[in-house]
């Protein structure tokens, strides 16, 4: 197939040119040229917040089209528009964030989902991604747009510092603070999945929502937490700590903690049911695989390793962990 990626350098994009170039594909990159696209594939050069910065995609056709963005849904309007008659499928990376919160927990694409618009400039996550999949659907129609609501993405080329923190956290040594309760289960999905799935999804003329994440349950924080202490062969020690006394010490579930909420409090209602127990069985139906939580853990630690240890950082995410202050402070050891 000859498929069109917007973006394809970084994280789910790269993850998603690579896998197509493994299979053999014509792969044509566009990017803004910050970073280097993969070996093999065709690169076109162009900045879509910029005046006349979709030129490079005026000529051309292609049987799909794969589009990461994550901003103003204009740009995903002006884009659809400009492809529109010369590609078959619009694949758009959507997000579970569409959906309106709290959500129940097991429900699937039925759910409610936030308001968008298609034209709208600067707007919050969820907005945005949600006028993203509105724009697709302007041009290409219910049976020419696809949206892949992926959720918590984590894997090799994470740039959003949550597997990266725990496993450098973890490869630090000494006590951990991991927090509770081990058995707490967890959904997300390896990148590699995600755009293996993708591309099956194109190549079998799918459309519509799909959300894409593990089954709940498919790993816990414990499978998780263990998993980074086995990949790294730190002698690490995780000190399982009960949620309310993680929030005592000020640490905040998600962010400074990554992957991690609790699974019940006033504070945090819902947030454990919207995260982490979606409804997805119309994706495992269409041939969703998710490969085991070890397996993720161990190839995301070995690309770190490559790297120095230090992961990329997208400037428009904030900065994953929490401090060592207040780790101590939860562990019971200030001032030890």
């Amino acid at each position: 197939m000859r498929l069109l990626i917007l973006g394809g350098t970084e994280f789910v994009g790269r993850a998603v040119t690579e896998a197509a170039l493994a299979k053999g594909w014509q792969v044509t990159v566009f990017h803004r040229g910050r970073h280097e696209a993969p070996r093999g594939a065709a690169v076109l050069h162009g900045d879509r917040t910029a005046p006349e910065g979709l030129a490079a995609l005026r000529t051309g056709e292609w049987d799909a089209v794969v589009d990461t963005w994550s901003w103003a849904p204009s740009a995903v309007r002006d884009t659809a528009r400009l492809l529109s008659g010369r590609v078959e499928r619009y694949a758009y990376v959507s997000s579970g964030s569409v959906y309106e919160f709290p959500k129940a927990p097991g429900l699937g694409e039925e759910a409610p989902v936030v308001a968008g618009a298609p034209d709208a400039g600067d707007v919050p996550y969820a907005e945005a991604k949600r006028g993203g999949e509105l724009a697709a659907l302007e041009s290409f129609g219910a049976e020419g747009a696809l949206f892949a609501r992926a959720g918590l993405i984590l894997g090799p080329y994470e740039n959003v510092g949550r597997l990266p923190w725990w496993l450098s956290r973890i490869a630090r040594g000494g006590p951990v603070l991991a927090p509770g309760p081990a058995g707490l289960p967890l959904q997300y999905i390896d990148v590699r999945d995600l755009a293996d799935w993708i591309l099956h999804a194109v190549e079998a003329g799918l459309s519509g929502p799909y959300n894409l994440v593990c089954r709940s349950g498919h790993a816990t924080m414990g499978s998780l937490l263990e998993a980074c202490v086995a990949a790294t062969g730190a002698a690490a020690e995780l000190r399982w700590t009960a949620p309310e006394d993680v929030l005592a010490a000020g640490i905040e579930p998600w962010t400074e903690l990554p992957v991690w909420v609790p699974p019940e409090g006033p504070e945090y209602a819902g947030y454990h049911d919207t995260l982490h127990r979606t409804g997805v069985e119309k994706a495992h139906a269409a041939g969703l695989r998710c490969r085991p939580v070890a397996e993720t853990v161990a190839d995301t630690w070995e690309w770190l390793r490559s790297l120095g240890g230090q992961a990329p950082q997208r400037p428009d995410r904030p900065q994953k962990g929490v401090p060592p202050e207040k780790e101590a402070k939860a562990l019971g050891t200030a001032g030890h």
